[in-house]
């Protein structure tokens, strides 16, 4: 008896957590096949994985073998055909392996700031349209005063195609609307890919603007996690590699991604969001949301204290 309990925490110890952005860090679990394996891994080192100098990988490294809280920057872009596109979600994720919690701030588009490497002071969510995304790591540390460990950049338009491959997901409604030929009601809801997209992509008709459409993004990234962390991995790491390979771009390696599993997964348990929250003003006509010092200097503690 004592025999197969061991083995049985022996299996469950192999069990593996992915954690990804769009705009977000999914998490899955399960048993790998050698195939399945290996094909993973090049996917993620050969079309997956781009480095930024930004980032300090070895200090990563250390951070991570040490279980000491790190920063994920999720980008979500809407690129499109004519230009390189914006990262319309900015969201500073904190994983705290020690005290099993997850914190998502979340960066209004339009905030105000510095654009590190360009020196102009512009919309937060320009950086990525002038630099990429070594231009929004840059100029998110310099705005919040942090150092980031990892960026997640996905593609929005392939967001349907993750929350499909997850098997869809459920979050709740706070606001009735109609987006994209969809009508949300208020509640619990469970969407496919193309109404969660619609779910996301709605800012116009909500009175609270980004702020609105920032919440429903946290709770995409939320219900990706929570489901992704669900799936047979042998049975849907195949069609997930293929979304994220035609979707995402990031700094982590296979091994990188493989350490995170092993030891920042308890992560997920508890997860907390904010929204950084400023005052709307248009200069020379243009539209800005103007963060207050303090507001800045909260949420720098808030992300630098986390898990202290």
């Amino acid at each position: 008896m004592a025999r197969r309990q061991d083995k049985h925490q022996s299996r469950k110890k192999k069990k593996w957590i992915w954690i990804t952005a769009i705009a977000v860090l999914l998490v899955v679990g399960g048993a790998y096949a050698y195939s399945i394996f290996h094909n993973a891994q090049k996917t993620v080192d050969t079309q997956l994985h781009k480095p930024i100098e930004g980032i300090d990988v070895e200090n990563t490294k250390e951070k991570v073998k040490k279980k000491e809280p790190i920063n994920i920057l999720l980008l979500g872009v809407d690129e499109r055909a004519y230009d390189k596109g914006r990262s319309d979600t900015m969201v500073v994720m904190t994983l705290d392996p020690n005290n099993d919690q997850m914190q998502l701030v979340s960066i209004p588009r339009d905030t105000r700031t510095k654009i590190v490497g360009r020196g102009t002071v512009d919309k937060i969510n320009h950086s990525y349209a002038f630099g990429g995304s070594e231009m929004s790591v840059a100029t998110v540390e310099n705005f919040l005063d942090i150092d980031l460990d990892y960026y997640v950049r996905i593609d929005m338009e392939g967001l349907h195609q993750l929350v499909d491959a997850v098997g869809g997901i459920t979050v709740t409604n706070d606001r009735q609307f109609s987006q994209g030929g969809h009508t949300f009601k208020t509640g619990e809801l469970d969407l496919n890919g193309d109404e969660a997209l619609a779910y996301v992509r709605m800012r116009k008709g909500d009175p609270r603007g980004d702020l609105g459409r920032n919440e429903r993004q946290r709770q995409v990234i939320e219900g990706i996690i929570r489901e992704g962390a669900n799936l047979n991995v042998v049975d849907e790491l195949g069609s997930i590699m293929d979304v994220l390979g035609n979707n995402m771009v990031t700094n982590m390696k296979f091994a990188d991604m493989r350490n995170l599993a092993s030891n920042y997964r308890s992560a997920r348990k508890n997860i907390s969001t904010y929204q950084m929250a400023g005052q709307g003003t248009r200069i020379d006509g243009l539209y800005y949301q103007l963060m207050s010092g303090e507001e800045v200097a909260k949420v720098h503690e808030m992300i630098t204290e986390f898990g202290a």
